[in-house]
C-alpha cells in the first residue's frame, strides 16, 4: 500500500448521517474551489482518492482521522468546517441545535457546543471515547492554535506532540499544537471532555 492509504485514513462502510451528506457537498465544493483534482487532493493529504471520491459523494462516513487531514490541507478547525454545513450561526447555542458528529471508527462522539462565529477566535467542543476508544491526530488542522482539554469525566490519556498525560476527571491540560496527538480511554469508563480552541 502507498502512503495515500495510510491507517486512520480510510472511511470505514457505514450509512452516512444527514452531517455526511451535508459534508460530502462541502469538501466537493472546497476542492472545486482550490481547483485540485482528486489526484492533487490526494497527494496533499495522504488520503486515496478512491476515499475522497466516496466521502465528497456521501458513500462513507468519514473518520475523525480523514476529516482532520482534510482540514490541515484547507487550513481549518473541524468545528469551522461543521460550521460550514449548518444553518446560520446565533449568538445563544442551544442544547438541541449543536452538532453532534460521530466517527464510525473508533466511536467518538463530538459535540460542537459553541461553533466558530464570524469575529470570534475560540470555540468549545464536548469530546466522549468509550473505552477502549483510540483516535490519532497526525497533524493539527491548524499549526499553533491554542487548545484546552478538560476532562469532565472518567479518564483520558492523551499523547500530545510525542508527550504523554494520563488526565483524570477534573484535570486540564493546555498547550499550543504543532504536532500529532492521540486520544485514548484506558477505561473503565467512557471519557467525557470539553475542549477549548483558539486559532492563532
Amino acid at each position: 500500500m502507498g502512503k495515500q492509504q495510510q491507517a486512520g485514513a480510510v472511511a470505514p462502510d457505514g450509512p452516512p448521517t444527514d452531517v455526511d451528506a451535508r459534508l460530502a457537498v462541502r469538501l466537493a465544493a472546497l476542492r472545486a474551489e482550490h481547483g485540485w483534482s482528486l489526484g492533487e487532493l490526494a497527494e496533499r493529504s495522504g488520503i486515496s482518492r478512491s476515499t475522497l471520491s466516496r466521502a465528497e459523494r456521501a458513500e462513507i462516513s468519514p473518520t475523525a482521522s480523514l476529516l482532520n487531514r482534510l482540514c490541515a490541507v484547507y487550513g481549518r478547525t473541524l468545528s469551522h468546517l461543521l460550521s460550514e454545513v449548518e444553518t446560520e450561526s446565533a449568538d445563544v447555542v442551544r442544547a438541541a441545535a449543536q452538532t453532534v458528529w460521530r466517527d464510525p471508527a473508533s466511536g467518538f462522539v463530538r459535540r460542537s457546543v459553541s461553533p466558530p462565529h464570524p469575529g470570534l477566535r475560540g470555540e468549545v467542543v464536548e469530546g466522549r471515547l468509550e473505552p477502549g476508544a483510540d483516535v490519532p491526530y497526525d497533524r493539527p488542522p491548524v499549526p499553533g492554535m491554542e487548545q484546552h482539554i478538560w476532562v469532565l469525566d472518567g479518564r483520558l490519556h492523551l499523547t500530545v506532540q510525542g508527550t504523554e498525560h494520563l488526565l483524570d476527571a477534573g484535570d486540564c491540560l493546555r498547550f499550543r499544537l504543532w504536532g500529532a496527538t492521540r486520544f485514548h480511554c484506558p477505561g473503565p469508563g467512557a471519557a467525557r471532555y470539553a475542549v477549548v480552541v483558539v486559532r492563532p
